[in-house]
């Protein structure tokens, strides 16, 4: 097979892990006329950096042939795909081949388990090895970890890429064990505990190692998981391994599916609802009970509404609050307020007090932010009936959706 069918292939098996990013990465760059590449430190792969720039990284798997048959997974040992596999250095001639095009500015790596975890990891670390040390090679790499590989050659790993993950798969342990049997979840908190603990240890001693941090991802809807589950998996993988994002990834079905799994797509809307609601947990001072008590019934997060809207209905007797008098917590559970803002707000009443052409020119939504606010010429009426109320908050939405960090 040649290169450039192995690439279509493998680059198309990639694209369902979404958990690529170098938020946090150490700058490097060639300007000073030594090595090759550069790194700044910004998301890439096809993602979007806070001015709106577009940057991306060549995102691949050394072969999509496994050993292993998780139910969810295309790339499963019964599945009826095309296999192909990458030598180490058509890995290393590609990326050097398309950063020098300038088509891309790094490097994501993963792979489906050849022969077994140890020879797989051995295999990726040879990639990353022969770019670091003999291409001097300073673009970003993010590499997927085995999570039954032996430790050494994880510490390893660490010492090359700028960020490390290991995919916790499914929120719940026992839906691992059921449709990923020779997956083991030990073995995966192990392997992320092992990595937080180098980490830790490296920036204490101010030395390099995987200076991104780590990351994760959870397929959402191959299971019977609710929104409430998957979260509560979050927070405790945030907690206990200090992890940089949770990717979550909404399942599709896939050829020959089985008949264990759901045979419908999860709406890309509930990924949407996830992201925004763990940026509120992360970044809003929000808590895991918060988000729960926005959630149904059933745990599942409304998708007709965002996250933060939801808990604001669910907690009217908090509103309005006083834009220039409330505190910044408080200010961060208005909707239609997102963090930047707030900051704004709250250097800019240092001056004088805030009036509704204020906020214009801040660029808030008024539509959003009026009912929850009392402003000197502004004074809302009583927020009442919830479904009204969210109707005139939220505009029709169009189809296309962002990866979910807009919860102002």
């Amino acid at each position: 097979m040649d290169l450039k069918s192995k690439l279509e292939i493998l680059a198309d098996a990639a694209k369902y892990d979404a958990s690529c990013a170098s938020s946090g990465g150490a700058a490097r760059d060639s300007r000073d006329g030594k090595g090759i590449g550069s790194m700044e430190g910004m998301g890439i792969c096809h993602s979007y950096t806070p001015d709106g720039r577009c940057v991306s990284l060549l995102k691949i798997l050394l072969t999509n042939s496994c050993i292993y048959d998780c139910l969810y997974c295309v790339n499963r040992a019964s599945s009826n795909v095309r296999r192909a596999r990458f030598s180490v250095e058509e890995v290393v001639r590609l990326t050097l081949s398309f950063y020098k095009r300038n088509y891309i500015e790094g490097l994501f790596l993963s792979s489906g388990i050849i022969k077994d975890s140890n020879y797989t990891m051995e295999e990726m670390l040879r990639v990353v090895r022969t770019l670091r040390n003999d291409h001097d090679f300073r673009g970003y790499i993010h590499l997927k970890l085995i999570p039954n590989a032996d430790e050494s050659l994880v510490t390893e790993a660490g010492l090359y890429a700028d960020r490390v993950s290991v995919n916790i798969e499914l929120p719940k342990p026992e839906s691992l064990d059921r449709l990923a049997p020779r997956k083991n979840i030990r073995n995966i908190r192990r392997s992320m505990g092992r990595l937080r603990a180098t980490i830790e240890e490296a920036q204490a001693e101010r030395k390099t190692f995987a200076p991104a941090g780590q990351s994760t991802q959870m397929i959402v809807g191959a299971d019977d998981a609710s929104d409430s589950a998957i979260l509560e998996t979050s927070a405790n993988l945030y907690s206990s391994y200090n992890l940089r994002r949770v990717y979550y990834s909404a399942f599709s079905p896939i050829q020959d599916s089985s008949r264990h799994l759901r045979l419908s797509d999860a709406p890309l809307m509930r990924e949407h609802r996830l992201y925004q609601a763990d940026w509120l947990l992360r970044f809003y001072g929000f808590g895991l009970g918060d988000i729960q008590s926005a959630a149904t019934k059933n745990g599942m997060l409304p998708l007709d509404i965002d996250p933060k809207l939801a808990w604001a209905l669910g907690h009217r007797h908090l509103f309005p609050l006083d834009l220039n008098r409330a505190s910044r917590e408080e200010l961060l559970r208005v909707p239609g307020l997102g963090v930047k803002t707030v900051e704004r707000i709250v250097a800019s009443r240092r001056v004088r007090a805030l009036r509704c052409d204020d906020l214009a020119r801040l660029k808030v939504s008024l539509r959003k932010v009026a009912p929850f606010v009392i402003l000197p010429d502004h004074r809302p009426t009583r927020l009442s009936d919830r479904d009204n109320l969210a109707r005139l908050i939220t505009p029709p939405q169009p189809e296309q959706l962002s990866l979910g960090f807009d919860v102002a």
